[in-house]
């Protein structure tokens, strides 16, 4: 996987269904301990609900779980699932809390409420996207600062903590797939002088 969407943060949105509540909590999760423990969270703060449903999908591992934590089979957890699922989200765990209203709904109106509950959230979230990159280092006079600097821009580099000191270094990322493309800028541009230093690869949500 060269990119990945997630939320930036904690999200809650609610729909109410024949004077049911279901309120759907959103959180950012690297790890299945992560989204057990939101999972856990939520329990303890909504203890009076009749049901926290939940579902998550981890990026590392392929990772993707769900409960209807009592509700009639398949129609909690595998529909929040199915919303993260189609939003193309990850690293995010959706839980949602309900709190009973008195009228039954039967499996299509609690598979609907559960879909329209987790889905609110989603819409209301945040959203980072995390592209593959390389972070490379570059040293370079004063007279090529300038040179360099109006080039990086053309490949979407985020700068990651530059130093100005008796010479320029610069760091920054770049997406891994236009790496190629700017060393052959770089090549042209400083006759073979300038190769910049691969330092690692790794997720980044560039600006």
């Amino acid at each position: 996987m060269i990119e990945f969407t997630t939320v930036a943060a904690y999200c809650e949105a609610s729909v109410t269904e024949k004077r049911s509540e279901f309120i759907a909590q959103l959180f950012p999760a690297k790890s299945a301990e992560e989204a057990l423990a939101a999972v856990d969270a939520v329990k303890a703060k909504h203890h009076k609900a009749r049901h926290n449903v939940w579902a998550y999908r981890i990026r590392e591992g392929a990772l993707s779980r769900y409960s209807d934590d009592g509700e009639p089979q398949g129609t909690g957890g595998i529909p929040v699932l199915s919303v993260l699922e189609k939003a193309g989200i990850t690293d995010v765990c959706c839980v949602v809390t309900r709190y009973f209203g008195g009228v039954l709904l039967g499996a299509s109106g609690l598979t609907r409420a559960y879909s329209a509950a987790a889905a609110q959230a989603v819409q209301c979230a945040e959203m980072l996207h995390f592209s593959e990159a390389v972070r490379l280092r570059c040293t370079v006079d004063y007279a090529d600062y300038g040179k360099i600097n109006s080039l990086l821009p053309e490949f979407e580099t985020a700068d990651a903590g530059s130093d100005f000191g008796e010479k320029v270094t610069l760091l920054f990322d770049i997406k891994a797939a236009l790496l190629p493309a700017l060393e052959h800028r770089l090549t042209e541009a400083f006759s073979g002088r300038l190769i910049p230093e691969q330092l690692e690869t790794h997720f980044v949500s560039f600006p």
